[in-house]
């Protein structure tokens, strides 16, 4: 796909999950930011940069352990994310908290400028995640550090069956590659290629829990990658790729709900010595 077109995507996709991403994907994610956050060890009064944050959950967790006197800001390709991120800001009475809206790809940040980078879930998203990579490294001090989650390896992860079947009923891939950085150690070696040296990468295994059938298509559909797609498919498209996503995750059914496996991959590193080239 053209990365114009991609980011495009991406940003109205976001837009239109926006206001249904937290409640179905809130207890689904956090056991990976969690353990992002826990390999971040932030310190009171750093200075952190939350990349394609979304609604702010990983971002409000690192402004709850920088403090005060540290200060937090989340970047987000989609408007709708980066408004209802900050509506919660002000809801939760955070003065240590800004979101931009911003591409990953290019950040409008100075040089040296943050002490930790973070980046949970989005970077499968990007046309040119290495790109992204390397504006992390460039707005990282000295002794920085970053730390990246994408999602594992596709046969681990019981929802992927949703890309093909969403792409069988439009005309370009809706998430080319999206698991290309889950496999064996292509996340590290692309962070490596960034100018940053790896401390330690991790493979966590979770589940994915759904109430019933609807909860788990609103997921994927309508608060997940593809929802720019399911807002233009007519009633008679929504209810075949509903019934073709139920077909594929029915072995892991269990009563009206469904328990899906899922893998994450977690890379932390540090900043190389030297000056990025």
């Amino acid at each position: 796909m053209d990365p114009k077109l991609q980011r495009r995507v991406q940003r109205y996709g976001w837009d239109r999950a926006a206001s249904r991403y937290e409640p179905l994907w809130r207890e689904q994610l956090a056991p990976a930011q969690a353990e992002l956050l826990a390999a971040a060890a932030l310190a009171p009064g750093a200075r952190v940069l939350d990349v394609a944050c979304g609604t702010g959950l990983v971002t409000f967790q690192a402004a709850g352990a920088v403090g005060p006197t540290g200060r937090v800001c989340g970047t987000d390709l989609s408007a709708q994310m980066i408004e209802a991120a900050r509506r919660n800001a002000q809801v939760r009475g955070l003065p240590n908290v800004e979101f931009l809206r911003m591409d990953a790809e290019s950040l409008a940040l100075p040089d040296a400028s943050v002490d930790v980078a973070l980046c949970a879930l989005g970077l499968m998203y990007l046309p040119n995640p290495e790109l992204a990579l390397r504006e992390m490294r460039r707005v990282l001090c000295r002794d920085g550090r970053a730390v990246i989650a994408v999602w594992g390896e596709r046969s681990r992860c019981a929802w992927s069956a949703l890309f093909p079947i969403v792409d069988s009923e439009v005309s370009s891939e809706v998430c080319p590659l999206f698991f290309r950085l889950g496999q064996s150690d292509a996340l590290a070696r692309l962070i490596s290629a960034a100018n940053l040296d790896i401390v330690e990468q991790r493979r966590i295994e979770s589940t994915l829990n759904y109430v019933d059938a609807e909860e788990a298509c609103d997921a994927v559909f309508v608060g997940g990658p593809v929802a720019l797609a399911w807002s233009r498919f007519d009633d008679a498209a929504r209810e075949r790729v509903c019934a073709r996503y139920l077909e594929a995750i029915e072995p892991w059914r269990d009563g009206r709900g469904y328990r899906l496996p899922g893998e994450f991959v977690i890379v932390s590193a540090a900043a190389a010595r030297g000056h990025l080239r």
